[in-house]
């Protein structure tokens, strides 16, 4: 380990509420039904290959990636399938999921389910990549992009360091911290198949200071494994984002409108890469993911292995049920996180947690006129001016605001969360974003 890093650039300290940093993952258990949608990604949704009254198992596949961009769809519990139709999901959107009463837990017979870590990667470059197609990865650290298609280095493009976000900064979430507390060495294992494919042996696990159980792991680990190392970073918000990542850890920026591999680098979330570990080494489509059930107003706050398409109700109910203090409850962190349309949707891939907030953290304040602090301007870590484009957003000047590089934006929230007057600062800048995009 080196000294502790951090990106140069803005950035905020909001209160952390790691509640459940101490709170071991266990199993949700299995609800009645799951309804799995087969759009958990970026991308084309895959193509469903079940119809009502099919049988499927554990691991079966239902839906196969339509496309370059696009991922496999499995089962996660074994039942029948009662129903292919659109329902709304979490964003308040109607999407095709596939509905599956859950008659029991008989896994494929394909998939390894020994306890048994296994250290040698006994498989080519082009069996590794296939085995991660097979199933269904996607980033699970919120993007939910394909992992074969980021881990496909664009030719002319020279990957030479591999990145391990374990920053998770997000206040209340802990999945990833408690991942890297009790899956350590299979993520170490992940990172070296990675490294594989990728020709080189510098992965660096990157892990938020103020995390020191999963530091004090995996840097007890990595000291058998060449090619990989731990890097800890200072706990600063939002560092945990793809571009301030890099800078922190190589001191090298990502273009405007350029990816990771124009900076040398990819990086992957821990979680992505414990699944990866799980694909290859196991045979195991990604059907599970751990979920932090947290907030001030959560009654049982805990971790939990959770099947994907589980109803986020039935979390809940878990965690002790919706209390008379939540004023609002979220899928994913505070910061990032959407407010839940509906509560009965479905937990998929790419959902980290679900939060129950009190008013205390969730009341939305009176706007008030700017006051021209510049607070909004020094916090945000890509070195925008929210306030000027809040402005020229409420004037209507959308040719304006392109100047000023909104594109860029992370969306990270900070500029919201600084400003004394409660401007909506982010929404502002998604807005610009979404018109920009119609008009090109």
């Amino acid at each position: 380990m080196t000294k502790i890093k951090t990106f140069p650039l803005g950035g905020i300290h909001p209160n952390k509420y790691k509640i459940t940093t101490d709170s071991p993952i266990t199993f949700a258990g299995l609800p009645e039904t799951v309804y799995i949608p087969v759009k958990q990604h970026i991308g084309a949704p895959a193509k469903i290959l079940v119809k009502p009254g099919d049988k499927v198992k554990v691991g079966t596949l239902l839906a196969d990636a339509d496309g370059i961009v696009s991922a496999d769809v499995h089962s996660s519990v074994s039942g029948e399938v009662l129903k292919v139709e659109a329902i709304e999901g979490e964003f308040g959107y109607v999407e095709d999921m596939i509905t599956i009463k859950v008659e029991g837990n008989e896994f494929e017979p394909s998939i390894d389910r020994s306890l048994d870590i296994d250290r040698e990667i006994p498989y080519t470059d082009e069996e590794i990549i296939a085995k991660i197609r097979e199933a269904g990865i996607v980033g699970m650290g919120g993007a939910g992009y394909p992992t074969p298609v980021k881990t496909s280095i664009p030719e002319g493009k020279k990957v030479d360091t591999l990145i391990l976000n374990g920053i998770e900064c997000e206040p209340f979430l802990t999945a990833d911290d408690r991942l890297m507390v009790e899956k350590g060495e299979q993520i170490v294992i992940g990172a070296k198949i990675l490294n594989k494919i990728l020709g080189i042996q510098n992965a660096i696990i990157a892990i938020d200071e103020n995390k020191p159980k999963a530091i004090e792991v995996l840097s007890k680990i990595t000291k058998t494994y060449v090619g990989v190392n731990v890097q800890v970073c200072a706990t600063k918000y939002p560092q945990g984002g793809e571009k301030q990542l890099i800078t922190a850890i190589t001191g090298r920026e990502v273009p405007s409108g350029k990816l990771p591999a124009d900076a040398g680098c990819l990086v992957q979330n821990v979680g992505t890469v414990f699944a990866i570990y799980e694909a290859v080494m196991k045979n195991k489509p990604l059907f599970e993911r751990v979920v932090t059930v947290s907030g001030d107003a959560c009654s049982h706050p805990a971790n939990y292995l959770v099947r994907i398409g589980t109803p986020a109700s039935y979390l809940l109910e878990k965690a002790g049920g919706i209390t008379p203090q939540t004023a609002q409850v979220v899928f994913g962190g505070p910061m990032m996180g959407t407010s839940a349309f509906n509560i009965n949707a479905p937990i998929t891939k790419i959902t980290s947690g679900l939060l129950l907030l009190s008013d205390k953290i969730s009341a939305k304040h009176h706007e008030e006129d700017c006051i021209r602090c510049g607070k909004c301007a020094e916090a945000c870590p890509m070195g925008l001016q929210p306030f000027l484009i809040g402005r020229l957003m409420r004037a209507n000047q959308i040719d304006e605001v392109k100047n000023c590089h909104v594109l860029d934006c992370i969306e990270c929230g900070c500029c919201a969360y600084i400003c004394p007057a409660h401007i909506p600062l982010l929404d502002y800048c998604k807005l610009a974003k979404i018109e920009l995009k119609k008009k090109k």
